[in-house]
């Protein structure tokens, strides 16, 4: 892969993923949010076999298809189902106007950037200095959890946080090994396929998956 190539295949996925976990925050839409959960995985899955390519590492074709089918397709799918069930497709229990979710999101944005430079220093590797990226997608995924009452768009949240996590390994380690990756990946699919469940069934008891209503959980 030529090196012209390879940071423009950087700069595709790593923009996606950022501009995803952007538009992720800014919105009311459950199915949409859901939506860009499907771009997200792909772009990841991208950068994943781009990295992985570059730096000679055999197994990253699997890697990506991994990563693929669970974070673009299976998980979507679980949560778009348990929305579906339920009958919720549009947050309502937001706690920010729109306008601060999305100045909040700028922000943290930049706070990735200011706070990964010192870090990453001089370096000119291409996927080092790509590494915002991730940490961007982090503190987005931390906004999300911390602005929406609705348990889907948090599990929402959770899973930008999770995709950040992962492309910040990529970025740093050059590729993650077939095993490291399937591990974790496989955990955080039973994760979403248990708090799938739990919301539909917190939906039948309880009438609502606003978690700010759960007043009895604080006993």
């Amino acid at each position: 892969m030529s090196s012209e190539l390879y940071q423009q295949l950087l700069a595709t996925t790593t923009g996606l993923l950022l501009l995803t976990a952007v538009l992720q925050v800014w919105g009311r839409s459950t199915v949409r949010a859901i939506g860009l959960l499907v771009i997200q995985g792909t772009a990841l899955a991208g950068l994943v076999l781009t990295v992985g390519v570059q730096a000679g590492e055999a197994a990253a074709p699997l890697v990506a298809g991994l990563l693929f089918v669970v974070k673009a397709l299976v998980m979507p799918w679980v949560m778009l189902r348990s929305a579906r069930l339920i009958g919720v497709t549009r947050e309502r229990s937001a706690r920010l106007r729109p306008a601060v979710e999305l100045i909040g999101a700028a922000g943290l944005t930049l706070l990735a950037y200011a706070v990964s430079g010192p870090i990453l220093g001089d370096t000119t590797d291409p996927a080092t200095r790509a590494v915002p990226v991730g940490v961007s997608l982090v503190l987005l995924g931390f906004w999300q959890l911390l602005i929406r009452g609705s348990a889907i768009t948090q599990l929402v949240g959770f899973l930008m946080l999770d995709n950040g996590i992962a492309a910040i390994s990529s970025l740093t380690s050059g590729g993650l090994p077939l095993v490291v990756e399937l591990g974790a990946t496989l955990d955080v699919l039973l994760v979403v396929l248990i708090l799938g469940a739990l919301v539909v069934r917190m939906q039948a008891e309880e009438g609502h998956i606003d978690i700010s209503e759960l007043r009895e959980l604080h006993d």
